[in-house]
């Protein structure tokens, strides 16, 4: 059975905590995207893509709102996570939450990250490496997030990959996604996948898909599934065999607001040279990529990334019942 972590600077929320201890569904939700990855202004044009959506508030604070009622409608109970003034917090209050989001220079905390941090008493948002932590802390076994990191593009003059990647392969979780970001080198991502030993099983795809742009055809999967209840078996299997690492499921960006991938291919150019040329670095360069993206698409980045994170926790959610 699941216990809490009695560590003095690990805080599990009494609803998640008593939803694991009752062994009934927990979904695991990052904060990355809500400190570094969507705008701090309203958004009203995204209420068409749910109805939970509050055109009132902040867009950051929106998606994390209908990202947590997205899970509670699906029959889980949601855990964002996020470290607070030094603590990590597993399953936020609505006053955390509010309160992460207000902070005017939260950090973008990695796996690596996170005891520095809670040391001094920081307080910063989750990429999935993290939040896999988390998940480890707290035996949390599902978790949904929008795109992975994984391998950049021009690895092999920086050896610039993401840490999610080394989490994926050692934390006991089924990661829902939309594949890795389109931002990177996705041939490359899965290859590093596959050498690490992370199932990677696609929903109603046979091929990867590339975050705000549908699967690539050339990029093929060993497995595929048609519902939530196949991946907790794989995922239950995967680990009776002893194996240690996560199974990845990954899902296409919903038709109806996924990038031609040409089209996004063209945005990414122009995004690439202005971060160059505004000398873009470390940690700095997915917010920026983002943020730009959406700039120079007119939104349609901002609408396809809020909506797979949406279909994400709707999905994962889904699984953790089947659990």
């Amino acid at each position: 059975m699941p216990h809490a972590n009695t560590h003095k600077h690990i805080r599990i929320h009494k609803d998640v905590a008593a939803a694991l201890a009752k062994g009934t569904p927990v979904v695991a939700l990052e904060t990355a995207v809500l400190t570094h990855g969507l705008p701090r202004h309203a958004v009203p044009t995204l209420r068409d893509i749910s109805n939970v959506w509050n055109e009132t508030l902040p867009a950051h604070v929106a998606l994390a709102m209908a990202m947590e009622h997205t899970v509670r409608d699906g029959g889980a109970t949601p855990a964002t996570c996020a470290v607070i003034d030094g603590e990590l917090v597993i399953g936020l209050t609505a006053q955390e939450l509010e309160t992460l989001a207000a902070h005017a220079n939260p950090m973008k905390l990695s796996a690596r990250d996170l005891a520095g941090a809670m040391h001094s008493a920081a307080t910063g948002g989750l990429t999935v490496a993290a939040t896999l932590s988390a998940c480890a802390a707290a035996e949390i076994r599902v978790f949904a997030t929008g795109g992975i990191g994984g391998v950049h593009r021009g690895w092999n003059n920086s050896l610039d990959i993401s840490a999610d990647l080394a989490a994926l392969a050692r934390a006991r979780v089924i990661t829902v996604c939309a594949g890795a970001k389109s931002i990177l080198d996705l041939p490359a991502t899965l290859e590093a996948l596959d050498s690490l030993g992370v199932p990677v099983i696609g929903i109603h795809t046979q091929h990867f898909p590339c975050f705000l742009s549908p699967p690539d055809a050339t990029l093929s999967l060993t497995s595929s599934v048609d519902n939530a209840a196949d991946i907790a078996a794989i995922a239950r299997t995967h680990w009776a065999l002893g194996h240690h690492s996560g199974v990845l499921a990954v899902q296409a960006c919903p038709a109806a607001h996924a990038i031609a991938r040409d089209e996004f291919e063209m945005w990414y150019d122009a995004t690439e040279v202005a971060a160059r040329t505004q000398s873009v670095k470390g940690p700095d360069v997915t917010p920026f990529l983002l943020s730009h993206l959406a700039q120079l698409s007119g939104g349609k980045t901002l609408r396809a990334n809020v909506a797979l994170l949406l279909h994400n926790a709707r999905t994962a959610a889904e699984i953790s019942t089947k659990m």
